[in-house]
């Protein structure tokens, strides 16, 4: 239980964001802006059937984002990213089966529709999960080629569709599945359920691209690739390759399309993939990661370090290269398990990738402190539980789900809190949204000694923000002297567990907090 001094600190980050501050959401870049994953079956119910929807999504809009600059029950996120909608066999629509029909259970190709234009009207940004590396089983395409595999007839176009190898020709750390009657074998690395698609063929990447084609002249943003390390199994260069002809291709289409990669592995390979599209910062994200060790009390020097240099090497291979923070998604166990808010270390960790630069992702029900972790049931689906929305949505968790120890807060129970976290995450969203410098200025992260304390000089258009972050429990102090830092004067807005100062050129930080100056 935190002291009265916490919650009073909480209230004063009400005050501590300037006045006006939506105005700053006049930026003009299209591409740097706070995105929310939302895993569409578990979000929200609008038919009673207990599986989120898309026209749940739909009424849940004002509270992600009302349009309403001066709202204060509004999220005020910029962006959504959608898990797959495609008609799939399975809960999570990763494995499609047609990649023009929305599955029944989450609504229409017209519910679409009406969510993009809903979005647009908010000014929300939406993109597309687009699973390009594998299909169903139950897919039309893979129904012809196994057809034509099993009577041997290349003469059919779909022949060649996925990548088949006799049982000769079976590579080491690859995953095969029989075709019964043959001597042929599929590649499936994921799943027996999931074939992998033969980029080999010009027809195969056509085809992927009228599917963009199809979305993009739809309305939607733009697309966040899954696996896409995966194209070329174990041959990261050539991956890499693909995704440049098809990301070309996408903005000849779209020149402001918004794209995004899953590559799951170090910065040595995402790197490799940075020439085409962003790709996620999997070194921040997790347990384990740079931004929960830094929150736990960690040096904030070593954390604004890495991600200078993390941009300065993405964009010297692509100068508008950005940084993609998160802490976790549908793949990971949530944040709240490992960042309890009791100890106020989620919120440090959301000052870090908020108040930072790119786009930062939100998972679904981060803001409210939703758990899930695999757990010794080791489903995913633990990690994709309901919203709890505490107003009789019917969204339920999806099956296989076994996780019990919940949270008891909802949504609804937050925005009555005017402390809880959901109203943290509002305050920081606006805070980010009041210095547009942090999204897209050059960073240039502070080189501090003998101190936790860290941050950066964000500048952009002429004007310049300094960000300060003291994740420790402690009071610590910064002199603003020297030529990178004597420019700042005020004291713009500050978030966190305490209270700042600023006296006689003397910044004063309480622990686990963040600050702003001009």
């Amino acid at each position: 239980m935190k002291n009265a001094g916490f919650w009073l600190a909480l209230l004063m980050t009400l005050v501590m964001i300037p006045a006006g501050c939506f105005a700053a959401e006049k930026m003009a870049d299209t591409q740097a802006l706070v995105f929310y994953e939302i895993f569409t079956g578990s979000f929200s119910d609008s038919d009673g059937d207990g599986e989120g929807d898309l026209p749940g999504v739909r009424l849940r809009l004002d509270y992600l984002n009302d349009g309403n600059p001066d709202s204060e029950t509004s999220l005020g996120i910029q962006g959504i990213w959608l898990t797959p909608v495609f008609d799939s066999p399975s809960y999570h629509k990763y494995d499609v089966r047609d990649y023009y029909t929305v599955d029944p259970a989450f609504g229409t190709l017209e519910d679409l529709r009406a969510l993009i234009d809903d979005c647009h009207a908010r000014g929300i940004r939406l993109i597309l999960d687009l699973p390009l590396n594998h299909t169903s089983t139950e897919h039309a395409w893979f129904r012809s080629f196994r057809t034509a595999r099993a009577l041997h007839n290349d003469r059919s176009p779909f022949y060649d569709w996925y990548i088949c190898v006799s049982t000769a020709d079976r590579r080491p750390g690859h995953t095969y599945y029989p075709i019964s009657g043959t001597d042929f074998w599929y590649e499936a690395n994921f799943a027996q359920s999931m074939p992998e698609l033969n980029y080999e063929r010009e027809e195969v990447r056509q085809a992927a691209l009228d599917i963009a084609r199809f979305y993009l002249e739809m309305g939607v943003d733009g697309f966040r690739f899954d696996a896409a390390k995966y194209i070329y199994f174990g041959d990261n260069a050539r991956s890499a390759a693909f995704w440049q002809w098809y990301t070309d291709a996408l903005r000849a289409m779209s020149p402001d399309i918004w794209l995004v990669a899953e590559v799951w592995d170090s910065d040595a390979v995402t790197d490799q993939y940075v020439s085409s599209m962003n790709c996620f910062d999997f070194t921040l994200s997790q347990a384990d990661g740079l931004i929960a060790d830094t929150a736990a009390a960690g040096d904030a020097n070593r954390y604004t370090a890495y991600v200078e240099k993390y941009l300065s090497t993405i964009q010297s291979l692509r100068p508008e290269a950005m940084i993609i923070p998160f802490l976790s998604n549908h793949d990971m166990d949530r944040a709240a398990g490992y960042l309890p808010d009791s100890n106020g270390r989620i919120r440090m960790a959301a000052n870090l990738y908020i108040l930072g630069p790119g786009a930062p992702f939100l998972y679904y029900g981060e803001e409210i402190g939703l758990r899930g972790s695999r757990g010794g049931a080791n489903t995913d689906a633990n990690r994709r539980l309901a919203m709890r929305w505490g107003d009789g949505d019917t969204v339920a968790d999806p099956a296989g789900a076994d996780y019990s120890k919940q949270t008891e807060a909802t949504v609804q129970s937050m925005l009555a809190e005017r402390g809880s976290l959901l109203n943290y995450y509002r305050r920081l969203i606006a805070l980010r949204k009041a210095h547009p410098e942090i999204a897209r200025g050059s960073y240039q992260a502070l080189k501090l000694k003998d101190t936790k304390l860290g941050g950066f000089i964000s500048t952009w258009e002429d004007s310049a923000v300094l960000v300060i972050h003291n994740p420790t429990q402690r009071i610590l102090t910064l002199t603003l002297e020297g030529p990178e830092l004597e420019r700042f004067s005020e004291i713009s807005g500050y978030i966190g567990s305490g209270f700042v100062t600023l006296e006689d050129r003397t910044l004063t930080v309480e622990g686990q907090t963040s600050v702003l100056l001009r």
